[in-house]
């Protein structure tokens, strides 16, 4: 029985070890992590519903792990193909253009959830 729980702390550790490189080396996941921070606060700020922080959540989730999914990618490819490649390249385009979509649709999903608060704030 020890060494299952050993097998998960360790599973874990490797896992915060992987999340603090990620925040650590990675410019644009640093950048997600200040908005996911702003868009808490903004969530606390305007009392948002339990649904709209599901989605809110939700968002910021998928957004981190396609940030770390596209590190991990160009750091894989970066180790089998040092040298330049026009395949190499255009993994490391993709698993970004994946970054950017799901940014792009936790932004408009944001849109939608705060604009409404904000409008109300400054009484439009």
């Amino acid at each position: 029985m020890e060494t299952y729980f050993k097998k998960r702390y360790n599973s874990f550790k490797f896992a915060f070890k992987g999340l603090n490189s990620a925040v650590r080396s990675e410019p644009h996941m640093r950048l997600h992590v200040l908005s996911a921070i702003g868009v808490v606060a903004g969530g606390f700020f305007f009392g948002v519903t339990k649904t709209e922080w599901c989605l809110l959540v939700s968002c910021i989730g998928v957004v981190f792990m396609a940030e770390i999914f596209n590190t991990a990618i160009e750091t894989l490819t970066n180790l089998v193909s040092p040298d330049f490649h026009p395949l190499a390249g255009k993994a490391k385009d993709l698993a970004a253009g994946a970054v950017l979509a799901v940014s792009i649709t936790a932004a408009v999903i944001g849109t939608i959830i705060f604009l409404p608060y904000l409008l109300a704030y400054v009484n439009v």
